[in-house]
């Protein structure tokens, strides 16, 4: 009896906690005071269930590495000057190398020192005179090169991640694919090409002086050094119309977005049109109030991605690190503008390997087709075990029910996804409940035909049965893990219902089909047993 008590009270806990999480994801009226006190997380549809998007990128690892050479090449000057080494030119070769030109190799020890001295990521390659002067080749360390990857695929990961966060997608799916691949999973998304375009935005701000006196139409030849001509957009308040053109740069970046702490959209009270207003750190505010004050009168140009979207003359030094970013946007185009630069930029390019987009109909045609072979599956099996196994088969078809609300509940728990093959992993699980019913009423069925009482044939049965059965499902479940451990997408959604499943079917097949028989058999005295 006591035995009893105990095992009813666990079956009673466990009930109650499936209900618990279970009724969020059935949608009815919770008390106030249910949020926040107690779970309130519904079981989450998967892409191919309510439609969204689905993409794989590929980040281009390998253009950080030239990005941190190109930033270094600027390092490199500041420091041979101060070292009063002269120098003709510093530039990346297409091999993705540092080559440093000297008017002679006078300095070549001196250089090689002080390369070696502030700049320890990079080796020296070779070195030798040429026809004008002094040329050495260094290159990036193997072991930093591999390190600046790495971490361009993490960032990019971060930064695609809080971008989605702020654009507003409920329940994403976003994780690293391989050495420098993301996998993306958009549920419900309603504006699949705002979303693309708000992911592969790379978002690098950059401010940079107008080249004055320049004419940007000039033949790129005969620019001066240093001057680089750029695409602009700028809007036109006469007509209110966007106009492209083109100006010419001056090539060195004195401020870039790294330092941007915020940016918000507002509205011009002036033309009614939406700007970004950002706001700066206080080294982003330092720097930006040494750059207009140093240039005052002059143009100071915003690019974002190589494109020039204003290019403002400096009135005055600007204190309190405020700028702002004006153009032809749409409100939507601004907020979404806001929301990269929040972000952050991405330190890579990505590309876009896979694209896949599912409607809501058809998601909903999914969830209606999976919904009707799982009630097909079940009345079917549930009339199996009725008719062979008579009343006893309806004490297997009670924990039958049982485990479908404990696999449901199990999923808004650890709020997993539910997914198409996630279905197909219920409907496998229901038969493999009954499975272990089956061997365990089969049993006692031979333990009867030995003459044993009922009881006796009970006991026999569940003893003799439950080490095949936690044998046969624990080889299933170690499949599950290694299915959810290494598979992706449908495997996985498959793996986590199939691996909740056979723990639900155990406990329901082992514990609760024997708290139901010991009941009868010691409290209600039953003598026969129908099966």
């Amino acid at each position: 009896m006591k035995g009893l008590k105990w095992r009813a009270i666990l079956i009673a806990v466990v009930l109650v906690a499936a209900v618990v999480y279970l009724l969020p994801s059935l949608n009815v009226p919770l008390p106030a005071w249910w949020h926040g006190t107690l779970p309130d997380d519904k079981i989450h549809l998967g892409l191919d269930l309510q439609g969204g998007m689905h993409l794989v990128l590929e980040v281009q690892a390998d253009e950080a590495v030239k990005t941190t050479l190109d930033r270094l090449i600027d390092e490199v000057k500041e420091v041979l000057r101060k070292e009063k080494i002269g120098f003709r030119s510093i530039e990346r070769n297409q091999a993705g190398h540092l080559v440093i030109q000297l008017p002679d190799g006078s300095r070549r020890d001196r250089l090689r020192e002080v390369l070696e001295k502030e700049f320890p990521i990079v080796e020296w390659v070779e070195a030798a005179e040429t026809s004008d002067g002094f040329r050495a080749v260094c290159r990036m360390k193997d072991k930093e090169a591999a390190h600046i990857r790495q971490l361009a695929v993490s960032q990019a990961l971060e930064t695609i991640r809080n971008r989605i966060d702020q654009f507003g997608v409920s329940e994403p799916d976003i994780r690293p694919q391989g050495e420098n691949r993301i996998l993306i999973q958009l549920p419900g998304i309603k504006d699949p090409k705002r979303a693309l375009d708000l992911i592969g935005k790379t978002a690098i701000l950059e401010f940079r002086l107008v080249a004055e006196g320049v004419d940007p139409h000039t033949d790129p030849a005969a620019l001066p050094a240093g001057v680089k001509v750029y695409p602009m957009r700028r809007f036109d308040p006469s007509t209110g119309r966007t106009v492209e053109g083109k100006i010419a740069l001056k090539d060195r970046t004195l401020l870039t977005g790294e330092y941007i702490t915020n940016a918000n959209v507002r509205i011009d009270s002036q033309y009614n049109t939406p700007y970004v207003a950002l706001e700066f750190d206080p080294q982003g505010a330092r720097i930006f109030e040494r750059i207009t004050g140093e240039n005052v009168k002059k143009q100071l140009a915003i690019v974002l991605d190589g494109v020039v979207y204003s290019a403002p003359v400096i009135q005055e030094k600007i204190s309190g690190g405020r700028a702002s970013i004006t153009g032809s946007f749409t409100m939507e185009e601004a907020r979404d503008l806001a929301i990269v630069l929040r972000a952050g930029a991405l330190p890579a390019p990505v590309v876009i390997l896979e694209e896949r987009t599912v409607g809501p109909s058809l998601g909903a045609d999914s969830i209606r087709k999976g919904f009707l072979s799982m009630v097909v599956g079940s009345v079917a099996v549930v009339l199996f075990m009725i008719l062979y196994y008579r009343f006893s088969g309806v004490i297997a078809d009670v924990a039958l029910i049982l485990n479908v609300i404990l696999i449901m509940a199990g999923l808004a728990a650890f709020q997993a996804t539910l997914t198409l093959p996630g279905i197909a992993g219920i409907i496998l699980t229901i038969g493999m409940a009954v499975d272990a019913n089956v061997l365990i009423f089969e049993r006692i069925r031979e333990e009867m035909r030995m003459g044993k009482t009922p009881k006796a044939a009970l006991d026999a049965g569940y003893a003799r049965a439950t080490l095949t059965i936690l044998d046969a499902n624990i080889t299933t479940l170690i499949a599950a893990l290694v299915m959810f451990q290494f598979g992706t997408g449908p495997v996985k959604g498959f793996a986590v219902t199939l691996s909740i499943g056979i723990i639900a079917s155990l406990f329901t097949a082992i514990v609760v089909t024997r708290l139901i028989f010991d009941y009868l058999f010691v409290e209600r005295r039953m003598r026969t047993l129908s099966i």
